[in-house]
């Protein structure tokens, strides 16, 4: 078990200490920006007006109940905790590089999607199932390394599923003092009711569906009220971003690459584009065309570090300062929410955190049901698993255990060095698909001219 331990910690340190994995990362992002010519910008209005529900009352998912799934993945806890990290070690002007990222990421979130829907299968009863192995299998015709990316996946998963878990135990015993074994047993119920439960569809996706609407719209709710009784101060924030982000003052104290690098990192590895984690979700999508899920899922990466990471920045910037002092990680948040809201802040905190932690659990949980059947689609192997994730839900809600937060840093540094092997070559296919549909868009409006 020792030497297992030293070779995931080994790995970790040369991926995510030593930057290799934000260089490939950044290094994509503005590869498939130039090549979509910047379609995240270009074609904005398309991208809102293809996320549409199409019919719910097929067996298929549609592209926003895929969308909801990706973004059920993408937000979770480190929305929060990441953004408090990435300002307390950065300062402000992180903010400004995690914006950067992510309207780049976008574009490699656009051709990893695009790639998952043209290599997808189809199943027997007319669903679809597919991600970066099946990339691997279908293009690649290297069916072994679509196995190792999805028992990398399996890694991850199992890391998330338990940080997750744990998350929300901390936050609920450290508000509220209850036992971590009533809270541990309270989760186990929610996800057995969700993953167990028996229905016309996967009552994971039926479960997101209601879930990521109303956490994200309750949580942004509140940050537009805390916006609007802030509304002086927000001018002095946005200058104070913009300034951190390329002050002189940052630069002569050595500190600006600190700034850019925190941002970038925490930008990166909080929308996930280019990890390939969105795949599994892209690929179930009933629709006609790959690049309208393409888009889907870019504008995923928009909610995730636009949206909802910068909501979370300006809860901590607008906060009186001196309120703040002496607080870190999630009590430094809790702290800013109570100087804006008053005691509810606390609560509301604790509601929130675990639906963005619940959510994740659900999600992570769906992609590794998928990476488990590209390894075996045994229905007896499908069960334990689900069983094994209770378990994890419930081991990780009682003790915090390092090894799996290594765990899962581990898995998603592997699944993100293939995923971006596997799809930077096939980048033109993705923009052939993109070419044909912007050709069709032009006909159309020529056509109600």
């Amino acid at each position: 078990m020792n030497w297992i331990k030293m070779i995931i910690d080994v790995t970790n340190l040369i991926l995510w200490e030593k930057n290799i994995l934000v260089v490939l990362l950044v290094g994509m992002s503005i590869y498939a920006t130039y090549r979509t010519r910047f379609m995240q910008l270009r074609l904005i209005k398309e991208i809102f007006r293809t996320l549409k529900s199409g019919d719910e009352s097929g067996e298929g998912v549609s592209s926003l109940e895929a969308f909801y799934l990706g973004t059920a993945c993408r937000v979770g806890a480190g929305n929060i905790a990441g953004v408090v990290a990435a300002i307390s070690v950065g300062g402000p002007g992180s903010l400004f590089w995690m914006w950067l990222i992510a309207l780049l990421g976008a574009s490699t979130s656009f051709v990893e999607s695009v790639l998952a829907v043209i290599y997808r299968e189809k199943k027997a009863d007319g669903s679809y199932i597919g991600g970066t192995p099946w990339i691997i299998k279908n293009r690649l015709n290297k069916k072994w390394l679509g196995v190792a990316y999805a028992a990398a996946s399996l890694l991850c998963y199992a890391g998330v599923i338990q940080v997750m878990s744990n998350s929300v135990t901390e936050s609920v015993v450290g508000a509220y003092k209850l036992n971590p074994k009533l809270i541990g047993m309270i989760l186990v119920l929610l996800v057995s009711l969700a993953i167990f439960k028996k229905g016309k569809k996967d009552t994971i996706v039926t479960a997101l569906n209601k879930i990521v609407p109303v956490m994200a719209f309750t949580y942004l709710a509140v940050v537009l009220y805390i916006l609007i009784t802030n509304i002086t101060g927000i001018p002095g924030v946005i200058s104070k971003i913009f300034s951190a982000a390329f002050g002189l003052k940052e630069f002569a104290g050595g500190a600006l690459g600190g700034v850019i690098m925190q941002g970038v990192r925490r930008g990166l590895f909080s929308n996930e584009a280019g990890s390939g984690n969105g795949n599994y979700a892209a690929a179930l999508a009933d629709v006609d065309d790959p690049v309208k899920q393409g888009m889907v899922q870019s504008l995923s990466v928009f909610v995730d570090t636009l949206i909802i990471c910068s909501a979370t920045a300006f809860v901590i910037l607008l906060a009186d300062s001196t309120a703040l002092e002496g607080t870190s990680g999630m009590v430094l948040f809790q702290e800013a929410l109570r100087n804006h809201i008053g005691w509810i802040g606390i609560p509301f905190t604790v509601t929130i955190l675990f639906f963005f932690s619940f959510s994740t659990i659900l999600g992570v949980t769906f992609y590794g049901k998928n990476a488990l059947s590209f390894i075996s689609e045994n229905s007896k192997i499908n069960f334990v698993y689900r069983l094994i994730v209770v378990l994890m839900v419930y081991v990780g809600a009682v003790q915090q255990n390092l090894f799996v937060w290594s765990l899962a840093d581990f898995g998603l540094g592997i699944m993100t060095i293939m995923n971006i092997l596997a799809i930077a070559p096939l980048t033109g296919e993705a923009i052939i698909y993109l070419e044909r549909y912007e050709e069709k868009m032009l006909c159309f409006i020529k056509s109600k001219i």
